[in-house]
């Protein structure tokens, strides 16, 4: 047998043992509320904290699998660093899945994903003045209007349809079964072998879009993708170190595909503001009231009325995401959602450099199972070794080259073009300028 060989040998094992650690890892699934939670939370009038009881958590499992896989890295030469931070991260993840509830589980979601106010990597800002950024870009739109939809029209059943559509005309015989199903906090989950829709949910146009393109475009096919790695089983784990680029990823790909408006983008900053309330000690009352003060602000500024209990239902669920598995009385939340706008500017700049570089191949790459934007060096020596298959399923927008790298190109052109002076001009041009109003005919 030769060295190449041996070595390749070694990093399958070594992956695969990996991935046998992160099966236990159902991380969102753990700290899943039952809807009954909600229930008796709208029933008191939102004046109670919320009572929930979590599984109790064996990350026995977890740390045996490690201690497996741990000795077979040694060996793996080129991907021994990469490996080595997998195990990182799924260790940790396995001490916040022991400290659900306790701020244990804050410290280690903080390590895992960052918090509001640390400072990014490579870079002097923080999610939360990014956050504060584009809220305040955001607000600076509310007189306009984008002819938005006043009330979420789409039934359950009309969402299953389309979704059902999409995923067959894409998946074909590898298409996950969707699902309606009467136990679910959010309004849809997806993952490889499920896609299930909450019965009784409602949504607006840009709703369906942004679930087929996020979850079914991006979701779905990096975790089919990464099942097909025989020699690289990890790359189909939705393990942390994955989640900055994955959601980066799906986020750009609501972009790319014009799913994004709005109301989208500004949750997503609205999340990293409300996880910083929580870090400074709001309580889950207090962030339902913001987020139900929000809501009732924006029906306001759009002349519509939306029913009371959808208020309420809705600042619910955005208050979940910020408390699920932390501290409900303040102090600890869960920080995932920090990554997001994050995840897409990195994204977003990396695909500019892809293009810039050259580098094409790696558009693929990023396909080819759940990674990390840091994991794209070792990957490419990897598939040099013949260790990396090339991704079965890729997103229309992805695979349509001639439209990606001609916006790529145009917008890494933008963004080296100084013109000061002429924002500037348009910027006095439009601040003296009246509104627009046009006659109706």
């Amino acid at each position: 047998m030769s060295r190449s060989s041996s070595v390749a040998g070694r990093i399958t094992k070594a992956a695969a043992a990996l991935r046998e650690a992160e099966q236990p890892l159902r991380i969102l699934g753990l700290l899943a509320w039952p809807l009954s939670v909600r229930e008796r939370f709208l029933e008191r009038s939102g004046r109670e904290l919320p009572r929930v009881d979590y599984p109790d958590v064996d990350a026995a499992a977890v740390d045996e699998a490690l201690a497996r896989a741990r000795p077979l890295i040694a060996g793996t030469g080129p991907a021994r660093e990469w490996f080595e931070r997998i195990a990182d991260r799924l260790d940790l993840a396995g001490r916040m899945m022991k400290g659900i509830g306790s701020t244990t589980f804050f410290d280690a979601s903080r390590e895992l994903y960052g918090s509001p106010g640390e400072a990014l990597p490579d870079s002097s800002d923080s999610p939360l003045q990014l956050a504060k950024r584009l809220r305040r870009i955001i607000d600076g739109l509310n007189h306009l209007d984008l002819g938005a939809p006043d009330d979420p029209s789409a039934t359950d059943r009309q969402v299953a349809r389309r979704m059902r559509a999409a995923v067959t005309r894409f998946f074909g015989a590898d298409a996950p079964p969707v699902e309606i199903v009467a136990e679910l906090s959010a309004n849809a989950t997806a993952g490889p072998d499920r896609i299930r829709i909450r019965a009784g949910a409602r949504f607006t146009d840009r709703d369906v879009e942004q679930l087929v393109h996020h979850e079914a475009g991006i979701h779905v096919a990096t975790a089919l993708n990464g099942r097909a790695q025989a020699a690289l089983p990890i790359l189909a784990s939705s393990h942390p170190g994955t989640t900055r680029t994955q959601e980066g990823l799906a986020v750009f790909a609501e972009f790319i595909t014009g799913g994004m408006d709005v109301d989208r983008l500004g949750r997503l900053a609205d999340r990293v503001l409300a996880i910083q309330m929580a870090v400074d000690g709001a309580d889950f009352i207090e962030v339902y009231d913001h987020f139900l003060e929000q809501g009732r602000a924006a029906a306001a500024r759009q002349s519509v009325q939306p029913r009371d209990e959808d208020l309420q239902r809705t600042a619910f669920e955005q208050a979940r995401r910020v408390f699920r598995g932390g501290v409900l009385a303040g102090g600890a939340p869960f920080t995932k959602d920090v990554v997001y706008l994050d995840g897409l500017l990195r994204v977003h700049d990396f695909l500019r450099s892809v293009v810039a570089a050259g580098r094409a191949d790696v558009l693929q790459l990023l396909f080819c199972g759940k990674l990390s934007l840091g994991d794209i060096p070792v990957l490419c020596e990897l598939a040099e070794m013949g260790l990396l298959r090339a991704p079965k399923f890729l997103p229309r927008w992805a695979a349509d080259r001639r439209f990606l790298v001609s916006y790529l190109a145009y917008s890494g052109f933008l963004g080296r073009v100084r013109m000061g002076r002429v924002h500037e001009r348009y910027a006095e041009v439009l601040a003296t300028a009246p509104v627009a109003r046009f006659s109706r005919p």
